[in-house]
């Protein structure tokens, strides 16, 4: 009796080797959710699959039900974004990316935002020269962690929602566990640290504008990593885990 397919399109976050030569190969799907399928010969030279199934590239795909795990019987190429696999510092920015999002995204959840962001910030991360690369990441990993329901508060109080104006300081108040910038009055209730202002406002602004707008911004790289010290520690607060690949870029020393 044949097995039951469908078509699924999606994002290569992530291969796993499973026994001589076939893959578990975990994608982000159109629809936002996780799906981890099994490419069977896929780690052979002369596989199909071999060109068609790399990471950070978009791929249709023929899918067949199977027991455990859903099963690849084709799969066409859409979007390569060769250049993240090619270049270090481009596959050093793109590994977060996708790391995050292989956290954030779950089987059978549906954020269909989630997938057209992550496919934008690719295909972003392989228009720039390297040293604007840092400033995409900061980008995607701010905004997914918006649509994972997950965004700081930049303007108002995140204990009792006043609005906060922070035009005149240097620095401000921020407690990660409740969720963003606090207020003098509630400072002294909540665990909270001192950040610049200024890291703020590129949080605030890589969370706010496009990646084409992210793309000719004129950003320092000092500003691009505070806001993926912020993100990381962000991460490690509201989704539980720590980025390694995150971790890499700090102490790389491409940048």
């Amino acid at each position: 009796m044949p097995q039951p397919t469908y078509d699924a399109r999606g994002i290569v976050l992530r291969k796993t080797k499973l026994g001589e030569s076939d893959l578990i190969v975990t994608l982000l799907s159109e629809d936002g959710s996780q799906l981890r399928v099994v490419a069977k010969g896929a780690r052979k030279p002369t596989s199909p699959f071999s060109s068609r199934l790399e990471l950070y590239s978009v791929v249709d795909a023929l899918v067949a039900r199977g027991r455990s795990l859903d099963i690849v019987k084709e799969a066409r190429l859409v979007e390569s974004n060769e250049r993240l696999r090619r270049d270090l510092e481009h596959a050093a920015c793109a590994a977060p990316m996708a790391e995050l999002v292989g956290r954030v995204a779950q089987d059978g959840l549906e954020n269909p935002r989630l997938f057209a962001l992550t496919r934008a910030a690719l295909s972003s991360l392989g228009r720039v020269e390297a040293a604007r690369a840092p400033a995409i990441v900061a980008g995607h990993l701010l905004k997914a962690l918006a649509f994972a329901g997950l965004r700081p508060s930049f303007d108002v109080c995140a204990v009792c929602g006043r609005v906060i104006d922070l035009r005149a300081a240097n620095e401000a108040a921020l407690s990660y566990s409740e969720g963003g910038v606090v207020c003098s009055a509630c400072r002294g209730e909540v665990e909270a640290v001192a950040l610049p202002v200024s890291t703020l406002g590129w949080c605030r602004a890589f969370l706010g504008s496009t990646f084409a707008e992210i793309e000719a911004m004129d950003v320092d790289p000092s500003a691009s990593f505070a806001a993926l010290r912020f993100s990381q520690r962000w991460v490690r607060e509201h989704v539980g885990a720590n980025l390694k690949s995150l971790d890499f870029l700090f102490t790389c020393g491409l940048f």
